[in-house]
């Protein structure tokens, strides 16, 4: 069963196979809390979007025709949560809580031991500090970063989710991208901004750069980019310290672990639904 491709598990959840529906949802459980946690910013909020998004799917899956991916469905949905989350919590006493204590956690958990003191410690401040930068960011920006770069949708899934152009997925990402880097680049040891682009000299090489990450510079650009940065070091250190940030933001993400406590309550609520589908 583990190894059997999602779509084939798809085909048989929509049949009525409660085992594969099951199964299904166990492997897309993961990605809906680190979603739920980053977006609500609050642990306890992030369980109620991951069971919910998961019952709605088990409710649903026999009526998904497969328009739009399974990823991209299931973003759509616990993404409406979360904004149901953040409604509710503009009138309640506590607002967003930081995340910064559970990341603190988390890297302590994940430290190397075979590093030196100081480079564990290094890298936990940089884990902190994107952890810091992601939820400093505006919800639209936060979510567009999250899908694209964490997650890993395409642009065009991405704007689907959230309901935007692609146009506009890609320039609140090109914002975002560049506020993270800012945030963690005097860790990675480089200027937040070249500082020849305040007096002129250089170009919005970090702008261009990631624009270049999502194709959308043409060649003629990219070959007059890519002249100027081996000619210029302080714009390729600029350039590779968002390669770098961007690499963070998807390793921060890939080791978020979902409490046993909320896996067994999500597959308590899972088979008393499955039981009044039957």
């Amino acid at each position: 069963m583990p190894n059997e491709r999602s779509d084939d598990l798809l085909e048989r959840a929509r049949q009525g196979d409660h085992e594969a529906l099951e199964t299904l949802l166990a492997s897309h459980q993961g990605e809906i809390y680190r979603f739920g946690l980053r977006m609500c910013r609050n642990p306890e909020d992030a369980q109620d979007v991951l069971q919910d998004t998961l019952l709605a799917m088990a409710r649903g899956v026999r009526d998904f025709r497969g328009a739009s991916s399974l990823s991209t469905w299931l973003y759509t949905i616990a993404r409406s949560f979360c904004i149901k989350k953040r409604r509710r919590s503009k009138f309640a006493p506590a607002g967003e809580r930081s995340l910064d204590s559970d990341a603190d956690r988390e890297a302590a958990k994940l430290a190397d031991p075979a590093k030196p003191p100081d480079e564990a410690l290094a890298a936990h401040q940089v884990r902190t500090a994107i952890e810091q930068a992601i939820g400093a960011l505006e919800p639209s920006s936060r979510e567009v970063l999250l899908l694209r770069d964490v997650e890993g949708l395409t642009a065009p899934e991405v704007a689907e989710v959230l309901g935007v152009s692609v146009q506009a997925v890609k320039s609140r990402l090109h914002r975002a991208r560049l506020s993270v880097r800012a945030h963690v680049a005097p860790l990675l040891g480089v200027p937040v901004e070249p500082a020849a682009v305040a007096h002129g000299t250089c170009p919005d090489i970090l702008h261009v750069f990631s624009r270049y990450l999502e194709d959308e510079i043409r060649p003629a650009v990219c070959a007059t980019m890519e002249r100027h940065l081996e000619g210029c070091a302080r714009c390729r250190s600029a350039c590779d310290s968002l390669k770098r940030t961007l690499a963070l933001c998807r390793m921060s993400s890939a080791n978020v672990p979902i409490p046993d406590a909320l896996q067994g309550s999500v597959k308590a609520a899972l088979k008393d639904a499955l039981a009044k589908l039957a």
